[in-house]
């Protein structure tokens, strides 16, 4: 049975369908199949004894690891050192970049860098989050996992890919797995593929290997070789850009926020949630980033797939948009506690499935909206169908904007005015009154006009507090809240404007730890949850742009340059930072790499250029001011 690591002690691989996390010491700990958001096979991060895992590191000795990716790719290296010899497991999943499909692969190889190793691998699956039975049945060609809905195949390397004699190892049944010991010298290779879809189990090739490894080699390198961002923090903004194309679906071109859950906000607490769906919110933001790297061809995919849930209009009391879907686009997402996991660390409950799902968050228009401007201007304009559509979903948003809702934070404290809600449906509006202007759409302009800027009148008098000489999180309190660092941002409000210089001396007084940044105080803003959580490395590179359109450029570095310093050792980043620098929250996460690359991409630009400058490819969106 594996031990608990950190949460940032993985590096994670995919296929563009689902993902797996591998720990430092081997051990894939989180994988679910046959997409992110189905049932795990592996889960022993959120309970060691009931999640099943796949290890596999030295046998029996004492060891030192260490791990990376290959440059430029998404195949990650775990390197074992030891007394007797250095060797290293390499994992990876052949890209699955076209329709839905059941068969995935996982293929971990073993190589011996210098003297002799024994390697032990350990296969203990249990599926539907530990809740369902399955029947072990092994073979001189591999093993065959099945239960009721799935079943999982190990096929074994029947010939060292080097030389040597056969090295597919010694297999044991152990409990309701499987354990495969094998002994390497100095140059040999040998590995196993687990896959799903119900193949027989076979010994692969050499060929077959070699050639599964070289496909994924040439498919991350050929993507990567698409980005145009030759800025100061390449190797941050490529891990950011690959962590986010792992992350997305590729039969749909959907974003999930992160691949696990209920990981922890707070170590033994109740901010666990389950992260593996699309928020409208997040993947809006994206759009964001790609274009800003040059990735239109994903910019284009999800702009199609949010024009698909316009569509559908299955909102219900969120509006015409729900604030979450599955992968598929599909809204059935209902919120269960799994019982029998302990929870990572003791952190329970462990949930899956996500109540806040049906929550009315009225800001999910404005970042929508603000992503479709934002990819008219960049050559994927809206079909004659998909205008009328968005058409109607902003006088939606006209005549329910001054609605009370649980905003941005998904809070289960009962609905407020929230002023950041308020911001978004200003976006909104004003997005969609320059998209007809500068394409010359019908549209009633007039209406919108008129109501974009009563939003305008209400935050600038009912948002701004007084006494406390800042824009407030909502209507009736005092609290400050770092989504309004979007402020100036979006072009609200000019970055120089004395309510907005004061606003950000409140922030940098109350939310700001030298570089790290709370979302607020929930001790002073009761969220209806229990106990506290990290800075939010969100609200961080939000406070980075910031920072640099206040025309404070030289602060805005050093943040950016200490918030790297957070990453963990292959540069990904999850939901929060806590106070002695450890990962929170479910790991990585999309919102973290998304804001990372668009402040990077702005702050370049801006030294490049001086404070307030914007770049052209961004101005007309999220980061832009008014064209």
């Amino acid at each position: 049975m594996p031990d608990i690591p950190q949460i940032s002690d993985h590096g994670l691989i995919g296929d563009l369908q689902t993902a797996a996390l591998v720990s430092t010491d081997g051990t894939i700990d989180w994988f679910c199949c046959p997409r992110f958001d189905s049932p795990t096979v592996f889960a022993s991060l959120i309970d060691p004894a009931r999640g099943g895992y796949f290890s596999m590191r030295p046998d029996g000795v004492e060891y030192v690891t260490k791990q990376l990716y290959l440059p430029g790719t998404a195949i990650l290296l775990t390197r074992f050192m030891t007394e007797s010899g250095v060797g290293e497991v390499i994992d990876f999943m052949p890209v699955a970049d076209g329709p839905a499909t059941d068969r995935h692969r996982l293929v971990r190889l073993v190589r011996i860098v210098r003297g002799t190793m024994t390697f032990v691998a350990e296969i203990q699956p249990r599926f539907d989050y530990g809740r369902a039975d399955h029947q072990t049945t092994v073979t001189d060609e591999g093993t065959v996992f099945t239960s009721d809905d799935l079943t999982l195949t190990v096929h074994r390397v029947g010939d060292p890919v080097v030389r040597g004699a056969n090295r597919a190892g010694v297999v044991d049944v152990v409990d309701r797995g499987v354990r495969v010991t094998t002994t390497l010298r100095a140059g040999e290779v040998t590995g196993l593929m687990l896959e799903s879809g119900g193949a027989a189990p076979q010994q692969i090739s050499r060929e077959e290997l070699l050639s599964l490894y070289d496909d994924t080699h040439a498919y991350w390198q050929s993507w990567l070789a698409k980005s145009t961002y030759t800025g100061r923090w390449r190797e941050a903004v490529t891990r950011s850009a690959m962590t986010l194309k792992l992350l997305t679906y590729a039969p749909t071109g959907a974003m999930i926020a992160a691949p696990t859950c209920s990981l922890p906000e707070q170590i033994g607490g109740e901010r666990n949630w389950d992260y593996r769906y699309t928020w409208v919110r997040d993947a809006s933001f994206s759009v964001h980033a790609l274009l800003g790297l040059g990735y239109k061809d994903e910019a284009a995919a999800f702009v199609s797939w949010l024009g698909d849930r316009i569509a559908d209009s299955a909102g219900a009391a969120s509006g015409p948009l729900k604030i979450m879907y599955r992968v598929d686009g599909s809204s059935d997402i209902s919120e269960e506690t799994l019982a029998h996991f302990d929870g990572y660390r003791g952190s329970h409950p462990v949930r899956i499935g996500n109540g806040a799902a049906d929550q009315l968050q009225l800001d999910i228009y404005g970042e929508a909206m603000d992503a479709i401007y934002l990819a008219d201007a960049r050559g994927l304009p809206l079909s004659h169908t998909a205008w009328t559509q968005v058409r109607e979903v902003i006088d939606w948003v006209c005549e329910n904007w001054d609605r009370p809702e649980e905003g941005i934070w998904e809070t289960r404290g009962g609905q407020q005015s929230f002023t950041y809600g308020r911001l978004m449906c200003w976006v909104a509006l004003d997005r969609a009154i320059r998209l007809a202007r500068s394409s010359g759409r019908p549209a009633p302009i007039l209406r919108w006009t008129l109501e974009r800027d009563r939003i305008y009148e209400q935050i600038m008098t009912r948002g701004w507090h007084p006494n406390r000489k800042a824009f407030v999180q909502h209507y009736d309190t005092d609290v400050l809240d770092a989504s309004l660092l979007l402020m100036p941002l979006m072009g609200f409000i000019a970055p120089h404007d004395p309510m907005w210089t004061s606003t950000m001396a409140a922030i940098d007084d109350e939310l700001v730890s030298d570089s790290l940044v709370y979302r607020y105080n929930p001790s002073a803003s009761p969220d209806g949850l229990r106990g506290s959580e990290g800075t939010f490395t969100l609200c961080s590179f939000f406070y980075v742009d910031a920072l640099a359109r206040s025309g404070r450029l030289d602060e805005a570095q050093l943040t950016f340059e200490k918030m790297m310093t957070y990453a963990n050792h292959i540069g990904l980043f999850a939901e929060e930072i806590g106070l002695t620098g450890d990962q929170l929250g479910n790991f990585p996460q999309a919102f973290s790499h998304l804001a990372l690359i668009n402040a990077a991409v702005n702050l370049d630009y801006q030294l490049d250029h001086g404070a307030d400058q914007v770049d052209p490819v961004l101005r007309a969106g999220f980061h832009g001011t008014r064209p």
